[in-house]
Formats: C-alpha cells, structure tokens, sequence
C-alpha cells in the first residue's frame, strides 16, 4: 500500500511540475508581444480585437469596461481603423457583443467601423473565427495581461501576425480562481489548437475590411 501511495504523489507532483513548466513557457514565449499603445499605434494592424467578458444585462462587467477602454483608446490613436467585438451572444437574452457596440458608438466610433462577432464562445474560437470568418491577418489582441499569454499563443499558432495591449491592471474579485482557471486553460489550448478544433460556427466570410454593419442583428 505504501508503495502504491508513493507513486500516486510522484505521479501528483510530476503533473503538477508540468503544469507550471508549460504555463512559464507560454508566459515567457508570449511576452514580448505585449507592447505600448506607441508600439501598436505602428503595428499596421487589419483590427483591434477586444475579447468579450460578463455582462449583466446591459452592462459591462469592470473586466469587460477596461477592455473596452483600451480598445477605444488604441482606435483614437490609429492603431486601426477597424474594431472586431468578439464575444458570447449565443442566447438572446444574454449578449456580450451589443453591448460591447454600444459602449464604442457612445465613445464617437462610426457603426460601420465596428464588426461584431456573435459566436466568440472562447479564446479560440474568437481567433479562428477573426482568421477565417473576418479575414484578419494582422491583429492587435486586447485583454487583461494574464488572458493576453494565452491569446497571443493561439493566434501565432493559427499563423496569425499579432500582438497585444494589456487593459489597465486592476485587482478583480475572485482573481485567484481566474488564475487558476487560465493556468488550466493555457494547457488545454497548447495542447488542442495545432488541430484546430471546428469553432461552434463559421459562416461566410465577413472581410474586416468592410462594413461592421454587416454584423448587426436582423433589423439593428
């Protein structure tokens, strides 16, 4: 019996030890990519990306609102003409995208400069989908510092061209689970993305290069 629990911790502690090894390569592979607004004001980027995150009703959670912030503010310094909102709104009575519009047309940002992605169920899929459904091929990624790691992965594993600006750093409620839940996730994308999973949904192509209005809702 001993012996069987001596292998179990050693099969334990060899699994967690991987874990961290693989979440510090991804860190340190992923770092650099995280630049100044200067630096992206410069990067020629096909769109600005902003990563959806929990709203309530229609409301942006703080996490969200500081996403969109940073990506207002990289649109009104030129870092690119287009913003995709990329986010959950496979229900209709929970919609991460139009609300994450909203908040950039109050900003000033013409509609039709502002593509919206329904079907951004994930990181990945937010990444597949801006490749393959909007036509992005250069693209600046904004989220918090800790999400960007794992975001710029997939995308250079996608064979996308990208960099990203970090959302001021602030402390949220309940970060130790958000980190534990990324540290999980940045493994499982590691592992997954070289196949590339089918996202929920394609669709035709929507180039980024047109009009975001194309995206609205029926009768929006």
């Amino acid at each position: 019996m001993k012996q069987w629990i001596k292998r179990i911790v050693i099969v334990v502690v060899g699994l967690i030890l991987t874990a961290i090894l693989l979440n510090v390569g991804v860190v340190l592979s992923q770092n650099s990519k995280i630049t100044s607004m200067d630096t992206a004001a410069s990067f020629e980027a096909d769109c600005i990306l902003v990563l959806g995150a929990g709203v309530r009703g229609s409301s942006p959670s703080p996490m969200l609102l500081d996403r969109l912030n940073q990506g207002i503010a990289l649109f009104e310094v030129g870092a690119s003409d287009r913003l995709l909102m990329s986010g959950d709104h496979g229900q209709t009575d929970y919609d991460e995208v139009n609300v994450m519009k909203r908040i950039a047309i109050e900003a000033g940002i013409p509609s039709s400069q502002i593509f919206m992605d329904h079907a951004g169920f994930s990181t990945y899929e937010s990444l597949i989908r801006a490749r393959d459904v909007f036509d992005v091929q250069r693209v600046i990624i904004v989220s918090q510092k800790e999400h960007l790691y794992r975001a710029l992965m997939i995308a250079d594993m996608l064979g996308l061209e990208a960099i990203g600006v970090a959302a001021e750093e602030i402390s949220y409620g309940g970060q130790w689970a958000r980190d534990l839940r990324e540290s999980i996730a940045r493994i499982k994308d590691l592992v997954l993305t070289p196949f590339e999973p089918r996202p929920t949904y394609l669709g035709p192509v929507i180039p980024i290069s047109g009009d975001g209005d194309q995206t609205n809702d029926s009768g929006n």
